[in-house]
């Protein structure tokens, strides 16, 4: 009895091995675009996944599924060496693939699950240079309208540079804007400053967004960052970039005495530790200023 049953089941076994070695990563990765696991991302997280899932379409796209080892994963991962974020983006979403391909019975284990992500060479890393007093009173001085609308915008929201575009005419109401962060999906109410509510009030209305041309079409973050570089050239402030704004947003708010808590509610961080590292520097300042205000005092120049 005991072989009857066991000759049909070895039988079962092996014929779902030999189906399941036929399964490509291209078959992975159509079965994962229809999954939920995919419609369910966020739109820039489904963007950011589809650049990593074309590369791996093409690089691996007809080799079977069941035949990709951690090594080949570690392979493609230093393949992208020369730029590190997309490399360890190949690790995380081939992780994710094999997990999709495990509910789908045609691997056991993840083969990507806790390798070791790359890390980006000193001499690589390009570190946000705050906008200084002197940068800021030159752009504002001496920007075209247009690239002077964008520069309020992100320094006086707060707001990760991928969502200045999304700002509509009908989240500002005169005092304030409003916008969900594409990163984190939370949304925010934002006071203007009052550089930035001027600028608003001045700007003339052409499109639903903000940022449009003079026909009224939306701009894409690639053309707000374009005409942004274009600016900073030509005024010889490329040292200061977009996402720099952000941070000069945040000392802003550091320089004016808020808490982590306040600032967190305008830049939407979810993580105090970034707050502190975007706010340290302008409290350490703010700190010195206070100590050597006192030394003077202390030790006054002599005679």
């Amino acid at each position: 009895m005991v072989d009857t049953i066991d000759h049909p089941l070895r039988e079962a076994v092996q014929r779902r091995r030999t189906l399941t070695a036929h399964h490509t990563l291209g078959d992975l990765i159509a079965s994962y675009r229809s999954s939920s696991r995919y419609t369910f991302l966020r739109a820039r997280t489904r963007r950011d996944y589809d650049q990593v899932l074309d590369h791996l379409e093409a690089a691996l796209g007809p080799v079977a599924v069941a035949s990709i080892k951690r090594p080949q994963v570690i392979a493609q991962m230093e393949a992208n060496a020369h730029r590190t974020r997309f490399a360890n983006y190949v690790q995380q979403v081939l992780s994710v693939l094999f997990e999709h391909a495990i509910d789908l019975g045609w691997i056991n284990h993840n083969p990507a699950k806790s390798v070791r992500k790359l890390k980006t060479p000193a001499e690589r890393r390009a570190p946000h240079h705050p906008w200084t007093d002197a940068a800021i009173a030159t752009f504002r001085k001496r920007a075209n309208p247009t690239a002077r609308l964008i520069f309020e915008l992100g320094i006086g929201s707060v707001q990760r540079p991928g969502d200045w575009p999304k700002f509509r005419w009908s989240d500002y109401d005169g005092e304030a804007l409003r916008i969900t962060q594409s990163k984190t999906g939370v949304s925010l109410w934002l006071p203007c400053t009052l550089e930035l509510q001027r600028t608003l009030d001045t700007t003339p209305r052409t499109g639903i967004t903000i940022l449009a041309d003079g026909a009224g079409r939306p701009f894409s973050y690639f053309k707000t960052a374009r005409i942004m570089r274009e600016e900073r050239t030509r005024l010889g402030l490329l040292d200061h970039d977009l996402h720099a704004l952000r941070y000069r947003g945040v000392q802003e708010l550091a320089h004016a005495g808020c808490t982590d808590d306040e600032i967190a509610a305008f830049s939407g961080h979810a993580s105090m530790a970034m707050i502190r590292k975007y706010a340290g520097a302008a409290r350490q300042e703010m700190r010195a200023r206070s100590a050597i205000a006192k030394r003077v005092e202390r030790y006054p120049l002599t005679a």
